[in-house]
C-alpha cells in the first residue's frame, strides 16, 4: 500500500460511496443528522486500524473527502459522531465501526460479540444504554474497487417476456454436489457458468435464472446460537458488495466472468433483490452501518415514539423508501447490478413494502415511479413479490405496468385441483389463461402473472405429493416456521415410500403439474431441482439449511425417475416454445377467430360441448378442456402462415376419463401426455381421447390459414 496523506482534500458530494478516479479516492457518505464522520484505514488484512481521518467537508447533507495516492483494495469504515437519543430516533456511537452503504465489495465476516451492539446488551435501560467498546475487531470491512472490465461483444439476450421461462435456484444449493465442477469452485458465480451446468439449462430450455440474494449477508446471532446458518440469504448486510462466500476467486469479475458467458448461451440473469428491510433488525439490534449513520433516515420509526421501528416485514425493520436518500440509494444500488454486471431483472422481495407511502401501499409511489422512469432499470425484467405482513400488505394485481408478480393465487388453485379439492374448475380456467381477473387491467400483459408449483419458499415439487404436514424440527422452532397449510397431500404414506402405486401416483401427478405449468399462460417459473424429483424432507422452510437438504442433489438425474422425470420438463418447455398458443402476448376472451367458427379461446367438458354455466360451480366437476387457436407462422419460414390449434385435457379425478374433441373435427396430435411421459407424439386415429387418472394431456393440429372454414 503505498503511504498516505495523514489528512482528506475537500474531494466531491457526489457519487455516493468510494470512487477511485486513478490518481486517489473520493469518499462521500449521506447523514442528515450527523455531527461530523470519521474515515477509517485499515492494513489489507482489515486487522489494525491505520488512520483516522475526518470527512472535512458536507454538502447537502452528504460528508466527503478525498485521499490521494488511495488505490483500488484500500480497506476501510466509517465512524459517525452525532446524537444517541433514541426517543427521537438517533442511535449514533463512534466506538461502533460501520460498513459504507455503498461499499462495493467486502473482506472479512462478522463475528459476533455484545461489542456490535450501539446499546449495552442485558443492561436494565436495554436500548437507551451506551456501550463504549470498539467493534471493529468483530466487523467487516468495506474495500474500494475498480470496475473497469472488458466486456467483449457481449449482448443482453433480450428475450421476450412471453418467450420468458425462468428456473429459480440458489446459488450456492445449485452446484454444491455436482461431482463434475471442482470443489474449489462449487457454490459460486464461477461454477454457475461451467458448462456442465450450462448445458443442464440449455437441456431443460429455460431462459433465465433467477437467483436467491446474492447480496452480502448476516448470519444471524440467534442462527449461529443454534448451529445453524443463513442459507437464504433475506438479511441483507450490503446492497452494493456481493456475499464474499460466492466467489471462489475473491475477485468481482468472477460474476461478470459468469454472466457473460451466460448470456453468451442465450441465459438471462435475474437477482432476487432485498431492499425492504436491513440485517439490523429492530432497535435491539447490532450497529453495523445504516443505523449508525443516520437511523433516523434510513428506518421508518413509529411517529411519536421514534425510539421504535415500524416493522411491515417481520424481521424487525422497515427502510424508509419515503426518505429521497434512501430511495437514492436503493435505485443506485439497481443502477450499479444493471450496467456494472449487466445483470437483466430483479426480483423484489416483499414488494408491498416497497410500495408503502404514508397512507400504505401505492401504486404510484416514489419507488415505483423512479423506476418506470429510469432509461436502464424500465427495460429489465422487474418481478415483484406482492406481499408483506403489513396492513393491507396483500396487493397481488395491484403493483404497476412494467411489473410482472408471483402469483400465489396460482400456485393454490392448481395444487388444490390437482390433490382432487372440490369446486375448482372456474378458478382453474382463470389461471390457465393468464390469471386476467388479477392482471388485466392498465394494458398489462399475460406475463405479468409469474405462475409456480414450487417456490424457494415452501415445499418442492418432490413434497407437495409425498408430505401432508410440514416437518422443520431441525430448524430449532419447534416446528412452528413455515406455512401450515401446503395444499399438499402425502397420497398414503408420509414421506418416502416403496410403495409401487402411490411412487406412480406421486410421479403421475408431478408431470400433470408441470404440463399444466408450461401449458398456462403467463411467465412460467420452475424451482430448481424439480426436474428430477428434489425433495427437502418435508422441511418447508429451509431457510436456515445449507446443507444436503436445501442442495440439489443431482445423483437423482442418473435415477430412472428422475432421468423420465427431467425428459418430460425439457419436452413440455420445447413445446412451449415451439406452440404460439401456449404463451399468448395477449389475454384472449374468445372474441377472435383465426378461422370462422373457432374462436381464439373456449373452454369444454369431456363431451366435447361448450361448458354450461351451471357447469362450471359443479363440487364434483374435476375435468376441464381448453382449445385454444391463433395464427402463427408456418414450419418453414418461405410457407404462409397457418392456424395452430391447442387442446388441453385435465382429469383431476380418481378415475380414466373419456374426452370427446370439441367441433370441428381435426386431425389431432397426441404431443404429450402426463400418463405416458416417454410416448413420441402420435396422430390420433380415434375421435376420442383417453386421459388416465390424474393426468393432463395436450393436443396439437394444423390449418391452413387461408381455409375459408376448419
Amino acid at each position: 500500500m503505498p503511504r498516505l496523506p495523514d489528512r482528506l482534500l475537500p474531494g466531491r458530494p457526489h457519487a455516493l460511496g468510494a470512487h477511485w478516479d486513478g490518481l486517489g479516492v473520493n469518499f462521500a457518505v449521506f447523514s442528515a443528522h450527523a455531527s461530523k464522520i470519521d474515515l477509517c484505514i485499515f492494513d489489507p488484512a482489515g486487522r489494525r486500524e491505520l488512520m483516522r481521518m475526518e470527512l472535512p467537508e458536507c454538502t447537502d447533507e452528504v460528508f466527503h473527502g478525498y485521499l490521494p495516492e488511495a488505490r483500488p483494495g484500500l480497506v476501510y469504515g466509517y465512524r459517525a459522531h452525532g446524537p444517541f437519543q433514541p426517543e427521537q430516533g438517533h442511535r449514533f456511537n463512534p466506538h461502533k465501526l460501520l460498513l459504507d452503504p455503498y461499499g462495493r465489495q467486502m473482506l472479512g465476516s462478522l463475528r459476533w460479540s455484545d461489542a456490535l451492539f450501539g446499546h449495552r446488551v442485558g443492561a436494565p435501560r436495554a436500548d437507551l444504554s451506551f456501550d463504549r467498546r470498539d467493534s471493529a475487531a468483530a466487523m467487516p470491512k468495506s474495500v474500494v474497487t475498480d470496475d473497469a472490465f472488458n466486456w467483449g461483444d457481449d449482448r443482453p439476450p433480450d428475450v421476450p417476456w412471453d418467450r420468458t421461462v425462468i428456473y429459480e435456484a440458489h446459488l450456492r444449493g445449485l452446484t454444491m454436489q455436482r461431482q463434475d465442477i471442482w470443489p474449489r469452485e462449487r457454490g459460486s458465480f464461477a461454477a454457475l457458468a461451467t458448462p456442465p451446468m450450462i448445458e443442464h439449462l440449455h437441456r431443460l430450455g429455460v431462459t433465465a435464472v433467477e437467483l436467491l440474494p446474492i447480496h452480502a449477508f448476516l448470519q444471524d446471532r440467534f442462527l449461529v446460537e443454534k448451529g445453524l446458518r443463513n442459507y437464504w440469504g433475506y438479511s441483507t448486510l450490503s446492497f452494493f458488495a456481493p456475499e464474499p462466500a460466492y466467489l471462489s476467486t475473491g475477485q468481482l469479475d468472477e460474476i461478470r466472468i459468469a454472466i457473460r458467458r451466460l448470456h453468451a448461451a442465450g441465459i438471462e440473469v435475474i437477482l432476487d433483490v432485498v431492499y425492504n428491510h436491513t440485517c439490523e433488525g429492530s432497535e435491539t439490534g447490532p450497529t453495523l452501518s445504516w443505523r449508525g449513520l443516520d437511523n433516523a433516515s434510513y428506518y421508518r420509526l413509529i411517529p411519536g415514539g421514534e425510539r421504535a421501528f415500524i416493522d411491515e416485514t417481520g424481521c424487525g425493520n422497515t427502510v424508509n423508501l419515503s426518505h429521497p436518500r434512501v430511495l437514492q440509494m436503493v435505485m443506485d444500488s439497481l443502477r450499479y447490478w444493471a450496467t456494472a454486471f449487466r445483470v437483466d431483472g430483479f426480483r423484489f422481495d416483499l414488494c408491498s413494502t416497497l410500495g408503502r407511502e404514508g397512507n400504505g401501499f401505492d401504486p404510484g409511489s416514489g419507488f415505483f415511479d423512479a423506476i418506470r422512469q429510469d432509461p436502464v432499470l424500465s427495460r429489465l425484467k422487474l418481478i415483484a413479490e406482492p406481499w408483506d405482513i403489513g396492513p393491507g400488505g396483500y396487493q397481488l394485481g395491484r403493483h404497476p405496468p412494467g411489473f410482472a408478480e408471483w402469483n400465489d393465487r396460482y400456485r393454490d388453485d392448481m395444487r388444490r385441483f390437482w390433490r382432487g379439492d372440490s369446486g375448482l374448475r372456474a378458478n382453474v380456467a382463470k389461471r390457465l389463461s393468464g390469471s386476467g381477473d388479477l392482471f388485466e387491467h392498465r394494458r398489462r400483459r399475460p406475463w405479468s402473472s409469474v405462475n409456480f408449483m414450487a417456490a424457494h419458499d415452501g415445499f418442492t415439487l418432490q413434497d407437495l405429493v409425498s408430505y401432508s404436514e410440514r416437518h422443520n424440527l431441525a430448524n430449532g422452532e419447534n416446528n412452528r416456521d413455515g406455512h401450515g397449510d401446503n395444499c399438499s397431500s402425502n397420497w398414503g404414506v408420509e414421506g418416502p415410500t416403496g410403495d409401487p402405486r402411490i411412487l406412480a401416483l406421486r410421479a403421475a401427478l408431478k408431470r400433470a403439474m408441470l404440463l399444466s405449468l408450461f401449458a398456462s399462460h403467463g411467465t412460467p417459473m420452475l424451482l430448481a431441482g424439480d426436474e428430477f424429483g428434489r425433495s427437502q424432507r418435508g422441511n418447508n422452510n429451509a431457510y436456515c439449511q445449507d446443507n444436503e437438504v436445501s442442495w440439489l442433489d443431482w445423483r437423482l438425474e442418473e435415477s430412472e425417475a428422475g432421468a423420465q422425470l427431467q425428459r418430460f420438463v425439457s419436452r413440455a418447455i420445447a413445446l412451449r416454445h415451439r406452440l404460439a398458443t401456449l404463451r399468448s402476448p395477449d389475454f384472449l376472451h374468445g372474441r377472435t377467430e383465426p378461422l370462422p367458427g373457432l374462436p381464439d379461446i373456449g373452454w369444454f367438458g369431456a363431451d366435447g360441448e361448450p361448458l354450461p354455466t351451471e357447469e362450471w360451480h359443479d363440487p364434483q366437476g374435476r375435468v376441464l378442456a381448453l382449445r385454444r387457436a391463433c395464427l402463427a407462422p408456418g414450419p418453414i419460414p418461405a410457407e404462409p402462415p397457418q392456424v395452430e390449434v391447442t387442446l388441453l385435457l385435465l382429469n383431476a379425478s380418481a378415475e380414466r376419463q373419456i374426452f370427446r374433441p370439441p367441433a370441428p373435427s381435426l386431425d389431432w396430435i397426441s404431443a404429450l401426455d402426463s400418463s405416458e411421459p416417454d410416448a413420441p407424439e402420435t396422430l390420433l386415429r380415434s375421435g376420442s381421447v383417453t386421459v388416465a387418472p390424474r393426468s393432463a394431456r395436450l393436443l396439437i393440429a394444423f390449418l391452413p390459414a387461408k381455409d375459408s372454414s376448419p
